[in-house]
């Protein structure tokens, strides 16, 4: 029960008297000295320890699970996955449709390997692009063990695209675990009732609300989420934190600088492509990446915008991508950009297949 220190006893003592009848450990955590976190961890081996043994037993020492991260546009499902990985492999802004592909984070821990995918928001689709983005987002619930469902917590009711996501969950049958993101936004009361809102639509395994620029609600979500693992292989090398390529990690960073700084119209009609990515050593025998990259976008009006006066725009979107790439990659970049205008290209089939789920 986290926050516990920022709820009525009364009311706590509710809930652990509810959960202890259904035979679920239960424990409090408070938000302020985060007391109570380090006896999760313990719990957790308790609880799991014959299931532990018995893996053993047979040779089983790493477990993997994916889970999938969906909600409506903007409620912070990149944000989250960053958080839970530890690094940057999602582009983050305050804009909709940030996300255009699924993608994916892993997370090595000591037991577990936690492959997550994060989706695009689910919306009214209006164009190829859409339709392929919303196709994405349901079409990978059939391939994941667990869904990170992520609601705001300023929504008063159960919003059109909520419902149409619990839907999907509902014909799954899968584990969700529901995240509740924002909660510094809204007093103690909106969040219950919200819960109470959700808990009669769905079996949840675990309603977690959290602040997901907070660190401190990583491992509360991870450690909630090692709970469903199921006994297997690990996908992917323990080095490893996501499936992208450096590329593809260029093209989302430079296409989130240029959803931070551009107006509202013109991110939704941009798309990034890296047309050369070379590896080199500088003259002072330096690690270097020569990246040259077209931001396309589809009038010659955002042309403009997105240059800029005297060209202050696209230096400010790649002097930003660049510094963030030098310290994800881990090289110096040598980064130069161009802007082409492609009319309709949120159509066209041979673009829009680049976003389809692989």
């Amino acid at each position: 029960l986290n926050k516990a220190d920022l709820a009525d006893d009364y009311v706590t003592n509710k809930w652990i008297a509810y959960f202890n009848s259904k035979n679920i450990y239960c424990l409090k955590l408070n938000s302020r000295d985060n007391s109570g976190v380090k006896q999760v961890n313990n719990l957790i081996q308790t609880a799991c320890a014959d299931k532990i043994e018995r893996d053993k037993s047979r040779g089983i020492m790493n477990r993997t699970i994916k889970a999938m991260v969906v909600g409506i546009p903007n409620v912070g499902k990149s944000t989250l996955v960053n958080l839970l990985v530890g690094e940057k492999v999602a582009a983050t802004a305050n804009k909709v449709q940030t996300t255009r592909t699924a993608i994916k984070g892993i997370v090595n821990r000591e037991n577990s390997q936690i492959i997550f995918i994060d989706t695009p928001g689910i919306h009214k689709p209006k164009t190829k692009l859409n339709e392929t983005m919303i196709e994405t987002s349901f079409g990978v619930i059939n391939e994941i063990d667990l869904i990170l469902f992520v609601i705001e917590a300023t929504s008063k009711e159960i919003g059109r695209g909520d419902m149409r996501i619990l839907e999907k969950i509902k014909e799954s049958h899968k584990k969700t675990i529901l995240i509740i993101n924002k909660i510094d936004l809204v007093k103690k009361e909106e969040l219950l009732n919200l819960i109470n809102l959700y808990k009669n639509e769905y079996d949840f395994e675990a309603v977690i609300p959290i602040s997901s620029l907070q660190s401190k609600y990583r491992d509360i979500i991870l450690d909630e989420i090692e709970k469903n693992l199921k006994p297997g292989p690990a996908y992917y090398d323990k080095e490893e934190y996501t499936d992208q390529t450096l590329r593809q990690l260029a093209e989302e960073t430079i296409r989130e600088k240029a959803l931070k700084f551009l107006q509202d119209e013109v991110p939704h009609g941009i798309y990034v492509e890296v047309e050369k990515m070379k590896f080199r050593k500088n003259q002072k025998g330096e690690d270097l990446y020569d990246i040259e990259a077209t931001i396309y976008c589809l009038r010659n009006s955002h042309k403009g915008i997105i240059i800029g006066k005297d060209g202050n725009m696209l230096k400010r979107i790649g002097q930003a991508a660049r510094i963030d790439m030098e310290e994800n990659f881990g090289t110096k970049v040598n980064l130069k950009t161009w802007v082409k205008v492609k009319e309709d290209w949120q159509d066209d089939t041979s673009i829009v297949k680049k976003f389809k789920l692989q």
